[in-house]
């Protein structure tokens, strides 16, 4: 059995990521800075749970090091946790600009490096050509500067840039580098932010979400399972010859 790691999994895209791994046959590691979470997850999924901070150099490498005593190897490690606020750029705080890029950039940094250094030494996946795989959940705005989130654009196309030099450089590891970019996704950060953003801008929550639909050539919010099955393909063989690249799953969505 192939094993995987999701950070961010206690909810919306992570936990969905995780469900769909599970079901494809992968015994997946859930870990979420909330360990409670993790835990509800894990249990449901009769798969192993850890609370984790991607913030923590420490905190990763005890998550590493379980994972590799227990499993001898990760086969596929999905960076998604991640954070957002809302606020005009000429009244976004150093606290808001911290957070999002510690979170969404350091941590997704952190991820990546902390795994990778024990997945180089691994041998290759039974009958494959590869040693594992990364999948790093970025977003549209990694693509689409976004107004009124300035600083979880800028978060986002770090993960973007990191993403592509980092498959550059672990290529000769026969390991691949990809991102998703989500659009507008129906989770409980989404719910904050249509409650933020209609604040800002002086309409109601509901205007916000039709304006998203709007937007989404395909008319409808998106779902986490939306990008599960995106993060599948990625994690399964079929992309084994894929690598630097950013899949964008969001209906065909715009930020204007």
């Amino acid at each position: 059995m192939l094993n995987a790691l999701v950070t961010g999994a206690g909810t919306g895209i992570g936990k969905a990521i995780a469900e769909r791994l599970a079901r494809d046959g992968f015994k997946v590691w859930v870990t979420d800075l909330d360990g409670e979470r993790a835990k509800a997850v894990g249990e449901a999924l009769g798969m192993p749970y850890l609370p984790l901070d991607v913030t923590s150099r420490k905190d990763l490498e005890a998550a590493r090091d379980r994972v590799f005593r227990e499993d001898g190897r990760l086969d596929v490690l999905v960076a998604n946790a991640g954070v957002s606020t809302m606020n005009r750029f000429l009244d976004l705080t150093e606290e808001e600009w911290d957070f999002n890029l510690t979170v969404n950039a350091k941590g997704t940094f952190l991820t990546l490096q902390t795994f990778a250094r024990a997945m180089v030494h691994q041998p290759l996946m039974p009958g494959r050509e590869l040693r594992g795989k990364i999948i790093a959940i970025a977003s549209m705005a990694a693509r689409q500067a976004a107004p009124l989130l300035a600083h979880y654009t800028a978060s986002k196309f770090a993960v973007l840039g990191l993403v592509q030099a980092v498959a550059k450089e672990l290529a000769p590891y026969r390991i691949t580098v990809n991102a998703v970019n989500p659009g507008f996704v129906r989770t409980s950060m989404q719910e904050r932010e249509v409650l933020w953003e209609s604040q800002l801008r002086g309409i109601s929550p509901e205007e916000v979400v039709q304006e998203y639909i709007r937007q989404t050539p395909l008319g409808r919010l998106e779902l986490p399972e939306d990008v599960a099955k995106v993060v599948s393909f990625l994690a399964g063989p079929d992309s084994d010859f894929i690598t630097g690249e950013a899949v964008e799953v969001n209906g065909g969505a715009w930020i204007f």
